[in-house]
């Protein structure tokens, strides 16, 4: 039996242009004006001809060098941005892109801060209502409701915004750099379950990720991109010992931290 395909890309490029001015005084910027001169224009080939199928309920792993493309990528799927003509994207089910602290607002207390990301994660303000207390409850910050984020120590408001991120729902979820370093130990094994309840059992997940660990624990495939084309895309075990092997300041012992995007 075929599997179902929940994110298909074919023939996905994306090109951006990008302008130069070589005229920095306002005298020559006017000059140009009238010369009729235009800015130069450069062409930045952030991705190159990818084709991938990701299957449905798969959790499939990206990685890659900073500014390889691995951003663009996901913007591409999320249809942010449109493919260069020619490409193909075909995506099956509702798209979600979370990322820890997406929407976090420092001066807000946890009860506005869990309505508001609530609401950017698409959970109606009724349904808000009736999880707000297991959603602070799960988080273990019930004596600090009404407290500005800003006074939180960074576990507290770790646990916050996961705590929110696990109500999201979802067909297919974009993880940018998700997981790691979420709370204290005992908060880790908790999360670790609800992670693995409410988002990737039944799910597709697309991982992007510099930590090695959390691939591994998760992803069965691995896409390796490098300037902005498909290095190598196969079993994780093998593509992540390449990608290693290719980066020799790299080792999975001094592994780059997941970093939370605020």
């Amino acid at each position: 039996m075929d599997k179902e395909i929940a994110v298909s890309l074919k023939n996905i490029s994306k090109t951006f242009i990008i302008k130069s001015n070589d005229h920095k005084t306002i005298r020559e910027k006017v000059i140009n004006i009238f010369s009729g001169k235009r800015s130069n224009k450069k062409s930045l080939k952030a991705l190159q001809n990818i084709n991938i199928d990701i299957y449905k309920g798969e959790s499939f792993g990206i990685i890659g060098n900073n500014g390889s493309g691995k951003s663009t990528l996901l913007n591409i799927i999320m249809e942010t941005y449109k493919p260069d003509k020619g490409g193909v994207l075909i995506t099956k089910g509702k798209i979600m892109r979370l990322a820890l602290g997406l929407g976090i607002d420092p001066n807000l207390s946890a009860r506005d801060n869990i309505y508001l990301n609530g609401s950017i994660i698409g959970i109606p303000f009724k349904e808000i209502g009736e999880i707000f207390s297991s959603i602070i409850e799960f988080a273990g910050i019930q004596s600090f409701v009404d407290t500005p984020v800003k006074f939180y120590s960074k576990g507290m408001k770790q646990r916050l915004m996961f705590s929110i991120a696990m109500y999201a729902n979802a067909d297919i979820f974009l993880l940018d750099e998700f997981f790691g370093g979420t709370g204290d130990q005992d908060f880790k094994r908790k999360s670790d379950l609800a992670f693995q309840k409410r988002i990737v059992d039944g799910k597709t997940n697309i991982i992007v990720s510099h930590s090695m660990q959390i691939l591994k624990k998760h992803c069965k495939r691995v896409l390796w991109i490098e300037n902005g084309k498909v290095k190598l895309l196969g079993n994780t075990d093998n593509v992540i010992k390449s990608y290693l092997g290719n980066n020799p300041k790299r080792n999975s012992n001094k592994e780059a931290k997941a970093k939370f995007i605020r």
